[in-house]
């Protein structure tokens, strides 16, 4: 069964000193990370952020994306694992789910769950949010693999904590 997701897992609070910040182009939210992670492409309407092992493999991985489909605050859980299945994802399934999340500007709802990837079958768990602020929504994914999720989670969860929307 689905738990929810504790309601002290996310506080909104400013990110610490020395982190840094990418806004989104559209200029509707602003995604913080730690020094240890750096800036990575992506898609052009979104900003990314990993920390990356010896082999190239992401450790940590920080994206931000204007909501792009049907998803909605409502329907967030069963959209996201959709898009995981439909997108790189051979498995998926839902650990935990909380609607009406505060955030910095807006409020939003939340999974964690974990998949597998179609390629190479990488174990990877996340915690993913669809953010409603004044001017617009964003989703903010926070991901690790399976294994480091537990060393993983404090910095990711403080990341999330961080996202600010307009």
């Amino acid at each position: 069964p689905t738990r929810t997701l504790d309601r002290a897992t996310l506080v909104p609070a400013p990110a610490p000193p020395g982190w840094h910040h990418l806004t989104l182009p559209n200029g509707t939210a602003v995604l913080f990370y730690p020094p240890t992670m750096h800036r990575v492409s992506g898609d052009s309407d979104a900003v990314s952020a990993a920390r990356l092992g010896p082999d190239g493999q992401y450790l940590l991985y920080l994206n931000a994306t204007p909501r792009q489909g049907q998803e909605s605050l409502l329907n967030w859980a069963s959209y996201r694992l959709r898009f995981l299945r439909s997108d790189d994802a051979s498995r998926a399934s839902l650990d935990a789910a909380a609607g009406n999340q505060p955030f910095r500007g807006g409020s939003g709802s939340c999974v964690i769950d974990h998949y597998v990837t179609r390629v190479l079958a990488h174990r990877y768990t996340e915690l993913a949010c669809l953010v409603q602020g004044r001017t617009g929504a964003s989703v903010i994914v926070a991901a690790a693999p399976t294994a480091l999720w537990p060393s993983a989670r404090t910095v990711l969860v403080q990341a999330v904590s961080a996202y600010s929307v307009r």
